[in-house]
């Protein structure tokens, strides 16, 4: 199958490359010529622009767009809307608002095109592990797109299946997954990116609670001299809390126990937002999810070992950089 990518960042690029190595063709365009220049090394066919890669592409076309949510996106659709013909797809694989899916489909929809959202996590590994996918858009469209869809997932691997899932959607064990209408696909990776900031903030907290062991402010036989780097990695081994997030505390504990590479300010990229927003309108508790949010914020402030982990936990699934503070 053949697609249009557009934006080549940490995780576009992976997403040509693994597409191309499960035989699919892939036209690429970002606005660094670098970027480009190194997938055109790899196979795919380079593009110069918006205009010129919908003249590549083969009818009905496709193109994905990833790049990052707002205006950045908006602008990217909106002037493929005004290039493309009636039945053409284009995917938004990033992480935009919900809202702004469901009011981009029906806009493009008047014009007789097709708009499916792909919630995509996998972040800087996703080229060997796959992409865990959340789809939403028309059933047509999807099921049209499914190669492309299959090749990019993780599949199976070796996670053991789930008793009493027959019936079910197989898509779903397999790592993608139609969500349903336009809309919905980004909304299910919202709230997966609301409970990963929780997830990470419990870590944080539980690993700052056993660094402050040795602390001076404790009565010094209630001290203990704790090897945080040697508990990551043993709560990796058969504990209930292991996970792939804990894998990468381990590694990033290994590789700088102290966490001095980083200075503690934790970015979030709207999602933990949105999804509390979510939680407002629907009247749903969420007190976890918002004080991880919150805490994130307080950490531009000051600055804790619970905050470098989150950094680095950042840093090693996404390659995400830290928050940039303003200088009193």
């Amino acid at each position: 199958m053949q697609l249009g990518i557009i934006g080549l960042g940490r995780m576009g690029g992976n997403i040509s490359r693994r597409l191309m190595r499960a035989g699919h063709q892939t036209i690429v365009y970002d606005r660094s010529a670098e970027a480009v220049d190194a997938l055109a090394k790899d196979g795919a066919i380079k593009s110069a622009g918006l205009a010129e890669m919908v003249k590549q592409l083969d009818k009905p076309r496709t193109v994905w767009v990833m790049l990052p949510a707002g205006a950045i996106t908006e602008a990217t659709v909106t002037e493929l809307a005004g290039l493309l013909e009636p039945g053409d797809i284009v995917i938004d694989g990033g992480n935009s608002y919900y809202k702004d899916d469901m009011r981009r489909a029906a806009t493009l929809r008047d014009r007789g095109l097709v708009y499916v959202d792909v919630g995509t996590s996998g972040g800087i590994f996703g080229l060997e592990r796959g992409y865990c996918m959340m789809i939403g858009g028309d059933k047509q469209a999807v099921d049209h797109l499914d190669p492309i869809l299959s090749a990019l997932a993780p599949g199976i691997g070796s996670v053991e299946r789930t008793h009493g899932r027959d019936g079910k959607d197989p898509r779903a064990e397999q790592g993608y997954l139609h969500t349903g209408p336009a809309g919905s696909g980004h909304f299910v990776k919202m709230v997966h990116n609301g409970i990963e900031y929780g997830i990470m903030q419990a870590y944080a907290e539980g690993f700052d609670i056993l660094h402050r062991k040795s602390s001076d402010e404790l009565p010094e036989a209630e001290r203990f001299n704790l090897d945080v780097t040697d508990v990551a990695e043993v709560w990796r081994r058969g504990s209930v809390i292991s996970s792939w997030l804990l894998d990468l505390t381990a590694s990033a504990l290994a590789e700088n126990a102290d966490l001095s590479h980083f200075e503690g300010a934790v970015a979030d990229s709207g999602e933990g937002r949105w999804t509390i927003e979510a939680a407002i309108e629907e009247a749903v508790p969420a007190p976890v999810l918002s004080a991880s949010l919150f805490a994130r914020f307080r950490s531009r402030r000051d600055h804790t070992f619970a905050d470098k982990l989150l950094s680095a936990m950042r840093a090693k699934f996404g390659g995400h950089a830290e928050a940039k503070i303003e200088k009193a």
